[in-house]
């Protein structure tokens, strides 16, 4: 279903630098206080499928549907992270995209996502539920944002509640748009 270019362009290359760049260059400016993380994340309970609820998109994900992550622990201790989506509709083309994500601290929380070696984004697990079946993920620059369940949709209620909690982080609420699913 879906199928990554035998190769990527220069340009592509160059788009994609320079968006690590920039997603690179955006830090906390001290302002605010450092996000607030999830105390300790089973890392091995982590792994799987997410399907994304919601986000503060990057610009590969504006009009995103179907949007799912998937997480594997490689014998190195990396993860293999495999994201997918429909572009524009459900039934635009197919994208998928294979960063490596590296475990940045004990407690797990932090990780560096790596799309273009050798820079590692800015990866925090702000929150996951007991049974790991929502998460939210951010960054200390509060400018991308992904609520993600383990199921393709979730209760009002429980998405109120995440949004809330990203609210008190320091996140513009308003920036956040919900990503179609149909499966």
């Amino acid at each position: 279903m879906f199928q990554t270019s035998p190769g990527l362009s220069k340009w592509h290359i160059g788009w994609l630098s320079l968006w690590v760049l920039v997603v690179m260059g955006c830090q906390n400016t001290g302002l605010r206080p450092p996000l607030a993380l999830a105390p300790t994340v089973d890392v091995a309970r982590f792994m799987g499928d997410w399907y994304v609820i919601a986000n503060i998109p990057t610009f590969i994900e504006k009009g995103a549907h179907n949007a799912r992550e998937s997480y594997a622990r490689d014998p190195d201790g990396s993860i293999a992270t495999t994201f997918t989506f429909r572009a524009g509709s459900f039934e635009g083309k197919p994208k998928r995209y294979t960063p490596r994500g590296f475990i940045k601290d004990a407690s797990g929380a932090v990780w560096g996502m790596r799309f273009v070696w050798p820079i590692q984004a800015d990866y925090r697990i702000v929150h996951v539920t007991d049974d790991y079946s929502q998460t939210i993920i951010g960054r200390e620059a509060r400018d991308y944002l992904w609520i993600m369940a383990r199921t393709p949709s979730i209760p009002e209620g429980d998405y109120q509640r995440l949004v809330a909690m990203v609210a008190a982080q320091g996140y513009d609420t308003r920036k956040i748009v919900r990503v179609p699913q149909r499966w």
